[in-house]
């Protein structure tokens, strides 16, 4: 068997690098929201079919029926929970979340591979605002805070997954749909610190458009 030549082993251990257009990862974010919505309520459609078959087929009791709103009682006194557009979009974010760990951890091997152990929780936040946010986002982070306890807040004043949402409907229904797209940046971050091996959570937050910071909490012994 013949020996590959250097130059090709040089190639499979170091290949080169691909260039993508950066607009590319916005057309997918958009079109991943959209599919996800289509199948998360197709998929909840599935459930309550399969559901009221189950009644009927005298398998499971029937769902408790919410009882009548007394024009006395305070809104916070009522025990039924009313299913909306609310919880179809929770359903789209935990996914989209699902997908950006996977994004995330896969995308952190390759930025980590040269680099030393991390030695210190602040150390892996600092990776994260400098090296992840200019390999996913184009730039650094804006502002770092941390109460030295575990819990840290990275600002980006113009996020770039947000930076063209707009809506006719006004600013309100802008940061609603805002808040749904950065659940994939989210879930990058978090998938990234998780193959570094620092388990914590991660807690987007939108007040102005295109501002975002992300609240990220560790474990206080690493």
């Amino acid at each position: 068997m013949q020996a590959a030549p250097a130059s090709a082993l040089g190639t499979l251990a170091d290949p080169p690098a691909r260039m993508v257009d950066g607009a590319a990862m916005d057309y997918l974010l958009i079109e991943a929201v959209n599919a996800l919505r289509v199948s998360s309520a197709v998929a909840s459609a599935r459930a309550k079919k399969i559901e009221r078959d189950m009644v009927e087929a005298g398998l499971v009791p029937p769902p408790p029926t919410a009882r009548q709103q007394n024009p006395r009682d305070s809104t916070s006194s009522t025990s039924g929970k009313i299913s909306g557009p609310a919880d179809e979009d929770e359903g789209v974010r935990s996914r989209l979340e699902a997908i950006g760990m996977h994004i995330g951890g896969n995308f952190v091997e390759r930025l980590c591979r040269d680099r030393p152990l991390f030695s210190d929780s602040l150390d892996v936040i600092k990776f994260v605002c400098k090296d992840l946010w200019v390999s996913c986002w184009d730039k650094q982070v804006d502002n770092l805070r941390t109460n030295h306890r575990g819990v840290y807040v990275l600002q980006d004043n113009a996020f770039k997954p947000i930076t063209r949402i707009s809506s006719w409907e006004g600013r309100q229904e802008a940061l609603k749909r805002a808040k749904l797209y950065v659940a994939l940046p989210a879930g990058i971050i978090r998938g990234a610190l998780s193959r570094i091996g620092f388990q914590g959570t991660v807690v987007p937050e939108i007040t102005t458009l295109p501002q975002c910071t992300f609240q990220i909490k560790l474990p206080k012994n690493t």
